[in-house]
């Protein structure tokens, strides 16, 4: 499988792309919104498929931000980074809203108007255009994909279920999380009552005249009804592990970064992909790809065939008395590996970052957003223009 040119599954290429944006990151704020076409996303990081497997993790990227910026001035980018965190916490407390939205999928009718949409022929140009580019290229513009998402609920009346999981399927940065609360509040059902509506003076603006949908939207529709409250529970989070002698790491492909410095040596490391994840094969191929790279860094096994076998053997033939794995959040692979008896020498970490926000996403992202200031002056050097300001 050949990946898109845009994106190179590897650490590598992740930390090449960070410093290309770094230079760009205090006019994020003013640049963000505007959908120029695909090669010309110049206004945003890229990096979103590479956070999405921890290729580079959330903490390296706003560290480096805060190298070069100060936390106010690259206040939006920043704020962007903890979104997706707020998302995945805020989802790991409400565990049945991924269930409902997952069995929901089996009770729709895959309609001609369904059908349509997912083929590019809606009859709206720039409906048909974003289809086609996420289709072949595994991305979507950030604004693109809240447009997309209000013109496939408002305009098309297609269940808000199947456009997350076409996402699903087809996001090379797609998370279970990011992805379902997003679609949820663009209808209207993250925060009851508050949706959001796709504008045709919007869409022009933004696309810088390419798309101007005059009078084909519905700029009228109102939020879907919520018709479910979702109760949330207690976060509790594993301490950190002090695994002892021989140490595995396994990782599936939520996270491939290395153990936190906490955890101690690692004596090898192996890689498991859930099989039948319903990806496209390009984002399957990202996947597979960015495991290989990963594991031929670490001179890793990737674990194939039957989950538990494959564990089982790999513990056997590299001698290990503990293994330890990353918090596997609510999604996919956690649906997968639940399945499974893990051996009692499986040991779950939780990173630094996750534990400083996740307590945080308990309502709504305005909570989190005022916690941020501390954490960030926790994460960021001291400049010398921090010690001496000018007066």
């Amino acid at each position: 499988m050949i990946v898109h040119m845009d994106f190179i599954p590897t650490r590598a290429a992740a930390l090449a792309q960070l410093e290309r944006f770094l230079p760009h990151a205090a006019r994020y704020a003013g640049q963000r919104n505007f959908d120029l076409g695909h090669g010309n996303h110049h206004g945003v990081s890229w990096l979103s498929p590479y956070i999405r497997m921890r290729l580079i993790t959330e903490e390296e990227v706003t560290r480096a931000v805060l190298a070069k910026y100060s936390a106010r001035s690259a206040e939006k980018f920043l704020q962007e980074i903890a979104w997706r965190t707020y998302w995945k916490g805020w989802l790991e407390m409400r565990p049945e809203v991924w269930t409902d939205y997952r069995l929901s999928l089996e009770t729709f009718h895959r309609s001609d108007e369904y059908q349509q949409a997912i083929h590019g022929k809606t009859g709206i140009a720039c409906m048909d255009h974003w289809v086609n580019e996420l289709s072949q290229t595994g991305y979507l513009h950030n604004h693109a994909r809240m447009w997309f998402a209000s013109i496939w609920i408002f305009t098309l009346k297609l269940p808000w279920q199947l456009g997350a999981d076409f996402f699903l399927t087809h996001l090379l940065d797609a998370d279970p999380a990011v992805n379902t609360l997003s679609w949820r509040w663009v209808a209207g059902l993250h925060t009851p009552g508050k949706h959001y509506i796709a504008r045709a003076s919007n869409i022009e603006k933004y696309t810088n005249g390419r798309f101007n949908p005059a009078g084909q939207l519905d700029e009228q529709a109102k939020p879907i009804l919520l018709d479910r409250n979702y109760e949330r529970r207690p976060l509790v989070l594993p301490n950190t592990p002090k695994p002892q002698g021989r140490v595995g790491h396994l990782m599936f492909p939520e996270d491939l970064a290395v153990p936190p410095s906490e955890i101690g040596e690692i004596h090898a490391s192996a890689a498991y992909l859930p099989p039948d994840l319903e990806t496209s094969p390009r984002v399957a191929g990202f996947l597979n790809q960015a495991i290989y790279h990963t594991l031929s860094e670490r001179q890793g096994s990737q674990l194939e065939g039957d989950f538990t076998t494959a564990l089982e053997d790999w513990i056997a033939e590299e001698k290990l008395d503990s293994v330890v794995i990353s918090y596997l959040t609510i999604g996919t692979t956690k649906d997968f590996i639940s399945k499974y008896a893990l051996p009692p020498n499986i040991h779950t970490f939780v990173r630094t970052w996750d534990r400083l926000l996740w307590p945080h996403a308990t309502a709504g992202f305005f909570k989190l957003k005022t916690i941020l200031p501390k954490i960030h002056t926790s994460l960021a050097p001291v400049r010398k223009d921090d010690l001496f300001p000018d007066v």
